[in-house]
């Protein structure tokens, strides 16, 4: 059963290829995908103004806690196996995670130039596989 649903842009295909291997990883299947924009996303992200959905993922915890961009990632990586360390270090330095997750959600345009139709194709299995 999922711990956690991670709230994605379904329209950016580098999104759902960084879904794609988040999925991967996650051999415990902690983790469901939600699309932005949908009933489902809308009902969890109630308390999240509409402008902002859009600019960042989105991680809900089992009690409905949001957290977005940068902040989602503790959380997300305590959830994969051996993401422990990973998690510790985004939660030690949550604004050097932030401007990260910043520089590279603001630049997706080009690093989704770098991402395969094959390779959006195989992410999308996945996110149908676990949707």
């Amino acid at each position: 059963m999922p711990s956690v649903i991670l709230i994605y842009d379904p329209d950016c295909g580098f999104c759902r290829w960084c879904l794609g291997k988040v999925l991967a990883w996650d051999r415990r299947r902690a983790v469901r995908p939600v699309a932005l924009d949908t009933p489902e996303a809308d009902r969890l992200l109630a308390d999240v103004p509409v402008a902002e959905r859009p600019k960042s993922w989105h991680l809900v915890d089992p009690d409905g806690a949001v957290r977005s961009a940068g902040a989602g990632f503790p959380p997300l990586l305590r959830q994969l196996p051996g993401g422990g360390p990973f998690a510790a270090g985004t939660a030690r330095f949550p604004n050097t995670t932030e401007s990260a997750y910043r520089f590279v959600s603001g630049n997706r345009s080009i690093w989704g130039k770098f991402v395969t139709e094959g390779a959006k194709r195989r992410a999308d299995a996945r996110i149908t596989e676990r949707s």
